[in-house]
């Protein structure tokens, strides 16, 4: 079957806001490596990992081992109403890697569910339905966090069962403190958010919610120490911090293994999934234990924390770090970053590089620094042409963005900064 022939079955009975890559889609139906072939025969070097959930990459022994081990006991369902020793063992490991004090685990099966589990604890808690959120934030599709979502493109619905309230800090490139430094950045965030509580809260707020880099919005930055600081404010107010670590988790920035550590704190919660399952169904919440065990109406989780997805996960953790991807993910984005500033260097229409370890935006500009989803787009279609997958995002949909799995080797590096060169020249071609 023709992959022109499938996307139009998928056209006919899947939802039209359901978005393929691509003018014309691929269906990718083998891997190994980093490397995934589609169903023409056409192989191509992995840069943005399933959206940066096949972290440790493709037909690693270890991982699928742990996986048919299980397989081979039948036992593929429970629920959480049994027992289930793996998940039971990689939520003590995770709770000692977070750091949080008294840590407690919840597993879910993506990070939307991840994210909406966060704010039911911090509203129940705290009595209050009314959230912060960064904006151009992105946490999810369902309906709490669709209404915390502070990126018009995926915002879906107004409606909400939380009040939010929006505050400036992920988006440094543009803006009203764009150029600022450092310092005076952080200064400008944190009197915002003052300013935010002050006129559009009553005050008891639940909780702020925060990547420490947002990811759908196009791998922003913000300066280290900044959440630290908004931290600060929060605390005098007893407003809740949860970090939402789907993206930044597990070691892919380099210097850290969660994402908030660069802010010098401890959230009082986090979420997790993507690459904790290396393409398994899992997500999470770690919380203070009196935060998990706040509700007191019955719960369960039919599909959480499952024994298949469970027993994937936790190999994939014990390979992440008995492998040091952390530090393999430093190294080789330290040396992609300096490559691809060396073509914004070269072309104008490259009008930003930023990120942190293996999660790197690509901010794409018409002449000046007006957005361009154009050459954005190009970048995408050459990139596949020449046999580099990579992803696009941000507010103005003009951000390329690169997350390869972990175990990336220097020798892959090179190659995928050759094609995006290549990429970028087309693109800066084709918008002149």
């Amino acid at each position: 079957m023709s992959e022109e022939t499938l996307v139009n079955r998928h056209r006919a009975v899947l939802p039209q806001w359901l978005a393929l890559y691509y003018k014309e889609p691929i269906e990718i139906v083998r891997a190994e490596g980093r490397r995934v072939t589609d169903s023409n025969g056409n192989t191509y070097l992995d840069f943005f990992a399933g959206i940066l959930t096949n972290a440790i990459g493709y037909g690693v022994k270890e991982i699928s081992d742990a996986i048919r081990a299980q397989l081979d006991t039948g036992v593929l369902h429970t629920s959480t109403l049994y027992l289930i020793r793996k998940q039971v063992e990689l939520a003590e490991q995770i709770a000692e890697l977070s750091g949080i004090p008294d840590a407690k685990v919840f597993f879910t099966n993506s990070g939307t569910e991840a994210n909406e589990t966060a704010l039911m604890l911090a509203t129940q808690q705290r009595r209050s339905n009314q959230i912060l959120a960064l904006r151009n934030s992105y946490h999810g599709r369902a309906f709490a966090t669709i209404g915390i979502t502070g990126n018009r493109g995926w915002s879906a619905s107004s409606l909400s069962p939380v009040k939010v309230s929006y505050v400036h800090g992920g988006y440094r490139y543009r803006g009203p403190f764009a150029g600022l430094s450092d310092k005076d950045y952080i200064a400008a965030c944190v009197d915002d958010l003052r300013d935010v509580l002050q006129t559009t809260t009553s005050g008891d707020v639940a909780a702020l919610i925060a990547e420490p880099i947002q990811g759908v919005g196009g791998f922003n930055v913000p300066p280290d120490g900044l959440l630290g600081a908004m931290k600060e404010v929060l605390d005098e107010h007893g407003i809740l911090f949860i970090s939402d670590e789907v993206q930044t988790g597990w070691g892919r920035t380099g210097e850290h293994f969660w994402g908030f550590q660069a802010h010098g704190i401890t959230p009082d919660a986090l979420t997790f999934a993507k690459g904790l399952g290396n393409g398994l169904a899992i997500g999470g919440v770690v919380a203070r234990g009196d935060l998990m065990d706040c509700l007191t109406a019955n719960s369960i989780s039919t599909f959480g924390g499952n024994p298949i997805s469970t027993a994937g996960a936790k190999a994939t953790l014990d390979y992440l770090l008995d492998k040091d991807l952390q530090g393999n993910a430093r190294k080789l984005g330290d040396y992609l970053l300096r490559g691809l500033r060396d073509l914004g260097d070269k072309y104008d229409v490259l009008g930003d590089v930023r990120g942190k370890g293996l999660m790197i935006g690509m901010e794409f500009v018409s002449p000046g620094t007006t957005p361009s989803p154009e050459a954005a787009g190009i970048v995408l279609e050459e990139t596949r042409e020449r046999g580099l997958l990579v992803g696009k995002g941000g507010l103005h949909n003009n951000v390329v963005r690169l997350a390869p799995p972990m175990t990336l080797t220097e020798t892959e590096a090179a190659e995928a900064l050759e094609i995006l060169g290549e990429s970028v020249a087309r693109a800066q071609e084709a918008v002149k």
